[in-house]
């Protein structure tokens, strides 16, 4: 049996996240699955390096499956290409140690959120991008952020529930770039928990809208309850960018 490992671009927009579920063939893992059967001529389950929400996009997700197929990577590659939607990209191929796996391997994730804060939307990125016309104040942005670096319970910023598993995670950096009309968020962390990405930046962006503070925030974390949680950034401008081994 051999081991693979792929890196995945796709276009979340139609998909119910990359995830398979029993009642829709509309996810990532479901469409790859389905081209590997083919190829194959094996039943191939894939294993992903994290569950990404309904809408969100990656640039390199990484994946694992396994297979007694004989083809080189060069012709897995080509046919995965040509057989794919033309929203989903596997970028690489490689044959890896039999004990590689995707998620369990996985040290550090980071998420990238782009917002166009412009007076007007951009028609050419309008699907990834979410339009806010505001002056954000970095400030306070970065000042909330630093509430959310570290490691520390994040119970109150996730959509898991409570079922006795731990919800301690570990913020290893949180960036904050503006460059013209473009601000972009990036999340590093040593994993995530259910939308979790998306409620630590709908924080920061409450922050640079002024609507809250990072001694609120602080408070909101101290609660360890959802309810008192943010509203979740839109997931059109959410990407998984890069995934360490």
């Amino acid at each position: 049996m051999r081991n693979f490992k792929i890196v995945i671009q796709y276009d979340g927009s139609r998909y119910k996240g990359f995830q398979l579920q029993r009642d829709t063939e509309l996810t990532v893992q479901a469409k790859i699955e389905a081209v590997l059967e083919k190829m194959t001529e094996e039943q191939v389950e894939i294993i992903g390096c994290d569950r990404t929400d309904v809408g969100v996009h990656a640039e390199n997700y990484v994946a694992s499956f396994k297979t007694e197929c004989t083809l080189s990577t060069a012709c897995m590659l080509d046919y995965l290409y040509e057989f794919l939607p033309e929203d989903i990209v596997v970028k690489s191929i490689e044959e890896v140690d039999e004990r590689f796996h995707a998620r369990y391997n996985v040290k550090a994730k980071t998420y990238e959120y782009t917002i166009n804060c412009g007076a007007q939307r951009n028609v050419f990125n309008r699907k990834y991008v979410h339009h806010m016309s505001e002056n954000f104040d970095l400030k306070s942005m970065n000042e909330v952020a630093a509430v959310f670096k570290g490691t520390h319970d994040f119970q109150s910023f996730t959509s898991l529930k409570p079922n006795g598993k731990s919800t301690m995670q570990t913020i290893n950096e949180i960036e904050i770039i503006q460059k013209g009309d473009i601000l972009q968020i990036r999340v590093t962390a040593d994993d995530f928990l259910l939308h979790m990405p998306r409620m630590i930046i709908g924080a920061i962006i409450e922050a640079g809208k002024g609507t809250i503070t990072a001694q609120q925030t602080q408070g909101v974390m101290d609660k360890k309850q959802r309810a008192a949680g943010y509203p979740m950034a839109k997931p059109k401008a959410l990407s998984l960018v890069e995934v360490k081994y």
